[in-house]
């Protein structure tokens, strides 16, 4: 067994927990739809589906080029090098998995498939469980004080 300090996962998660979610939502709407909103109402939604599946874009692809910056992994098996805290770090702990929930629930309100929906809040609470809190430990023992006071400052999600 690898000690936390090593590693914070052996198995990728979030990729596959997304992964399920998504295709569960596809089997599910095909099995069971649920009705959508119509008129001006599912037209302002629609738009702003648009503008959570870019905000989900711009804060992944923000997450990624900062963790480059760092030279640290972008991976959640491997140990990180560095304590990223700024860029999209400075605003939530896990841009990466919000950006996940956030491209989920956008891909919701333009395609009208509610099952999205409730399957991006399940997905954020799996990764959380199986892969965050985890991550958490992992970088409290690589950085102690320095990661509790991050901690402290900026939110786990948003």
């Amino acid at each position: 067994m690898t000690d936390i300090h090593d590693r914070p996962n052996a198995f990728p998660w979030p990729p596959l927990i997304y992964i399920a979610a998504i295709a569960i939502s596809i089997i599910l709407n095909v099995v069971l739809p649920l009705p959508w909103i119509s008129g001006l109402l599912g037209d302002i939604l629609f738009a702003t589906g648009w503008l959570a599946a870019l905000g989900a874009v711009a804060l992944y692809a923000s997450a990624l080029y900062v963790m480059r910056q760092a030279q640290t992994t972008v991976l959640p098996t491997k140990a990180a090098e560095h304590l990223v805290t700024g860029g999209a770090f400075a605003v939530t702990r896990n841009p990466i998995y919000l950006s996940m929930s956030l491209l989920m629930i956008g891909i919701s309100l333009i395609t009208g498939i509610v099952w999205f929906l409730p399957f991006s809040v399940l997905a954020g609470y799996a990764t959380q469980k199986l892969t965050v809190e985890r991550e958490e430990k992992h970088l409290e023992a690589r950085f102690g004080k320095r990661y509790r006071d991050y901690a402290k400052r900026v939110r786990r999600w948003i």
